[in-house]
């Protein structure tokens, strides 16, 4: 009698002893385990992190790090530590929390008209882990450069505008490497052909993209401007683009950041090989990352024989085209004169 008396208080004490431990357990996976106030963000584990590494990056963020790490032991996570970029959402528990660090969630990286390579790295560093010096030195690899027939000018031409999605945790390397898959992906035969049908090799369709794009934000007006460019080429005439002025202008300075509005006489006698008033022919890079559309406009260009072209005071942000000096010089009068009156209208208000 004594002794199924001890079996049965033994197992009220073992069934009291798993409810406790099994309600310990319970609230350690399913009670919420976060204590900040966002709705969500993201935790980033860099490279090569372990266990002890995210414990720290996550810390401020867990309210029982104990709950935590009975549960992350128990599915295997501190020898199964990956790096990336992980969405943390409020209110999750040590179940979620564990499983969210195992979903590496892509960053979608959108680039455009980026000016030089160094803006370009710079853009992209700060949305992944690889930063800009790592990537400049890569995308600069004389190696590489050699391999795919670029120079440090032109390399920008193979990062093709677009919206990408990369993982946070990618390298300098497999970043450089997507965009020049990219970029052969982009130049396929029919564009190969295209460019050659206007003289031109993909490396250089880009550069004379890239100040169609600076030229005019009117996407319908940029195949006209292209042939214009086009034209001078064929009659050996300096492009005389404003913008690559500009360029070199910014180059010299050593800033970027400067806004350069106007372009002034003296400014034409830059000696730079992007000022092409000073020089013949294509710069030897491109003084902008062209959009699309401004490589389509070059591949397929209007057919005219414009040769010049100056603002429009009748349609603000196009241009207005001429085929002979004459013509070109009146269009031009009356752009000045336009400009002319607007200075004396602010001097008047003033």
């Amino acid at each position: 009698m004594k002794i199924k008396k001890i079996i049965s208080v033994a197992s009220v004490i073992v069934i009291a002893a798993l409810l406790v431990y099994g309600v310990y357990l319970y609230r350690a996976i399913f009670s919420e385990n976060t204590k900040f106030s966002e709705t969500e963000f993201y935790v980033h584990v860099p490279t090569e992190s372990n266990y002890e590494d995210v414990k720290a990056i996550i810390s401020p963020f867990i309210k029982n790090m104990e709950h935590f790490e009975m549960i992350a032991n128990k599915r295997s996570y501190p020898d199964n530590v990956k790096s990336g970029r992980f969405l943390f959402k409020k209110g999750m528990n040590s179940f979620e929390l564990v499983s969210t660090l195992r979903q590496n969630v892509p960053v979608k990286l959108a680039f455009n008209n980026q000016e030089r390579l160094e803006n370009f790295v710079g853009r992209v560093g700060s949305q992944i882990e690889a930063d800009s010096i790592s990537l400049l030195k890569t995308f600069t690899d004389s190696i590489f450069l050699k391999e795919n027939g670029l120079t440090k000018e032109n390399v920008i031409s193979i990062c093709i505008p677009n919206t990408y999605e990369f993982y946070w945790n990618t390298s300098a390397l497999k970043f450089r490497d997507k965009m020049i898959k990219e970029y052969r992906n982009f130049w396929n035969s029919k564009r190969i052909s295209q460019a050659s049908k206007v003289g031109l090799t993909p490396i250089q369709a880009t550069i004379l993209a890239s100040i169609v794009h600076k030229e005019t934000v009117k996407k319908d007006e940029r195949p006209r401007v292209a042939r214009v460019y086009l034209n001078r080429i064929n009659l050996q005439m300096p492009l005389q683009a404003d913008p690559t002025v500009i360029f070199a202008k910014k180059k010299r300075m050593n800033n970027f950041d400067t806004i350069i509005k106007r372009v002034y006489f003296n400014d034409l006698k830059i000696m730079s090989p992007y000022n092409t008033y000073a020089n013949i022919g294509l710069p030897p890079g491109p003084i902008a990352m062209p959009d699309i559309t401004a490589i389509e406009a070059v591949l397929t260009p209007e057919n005219n024989n414009y040769i010049y072209f100056c603002a429009s005071v009748s349609r603000f942000g196009y241009h207005e085209f001429a085929s002979d000096l004459n013509q070109h010089a009146a269009n031009r009068k009356k752009y000045v004169d336009w400009l002319d009156r607007q200075y004396a209208a602010s001097k008047t208000s003033k």
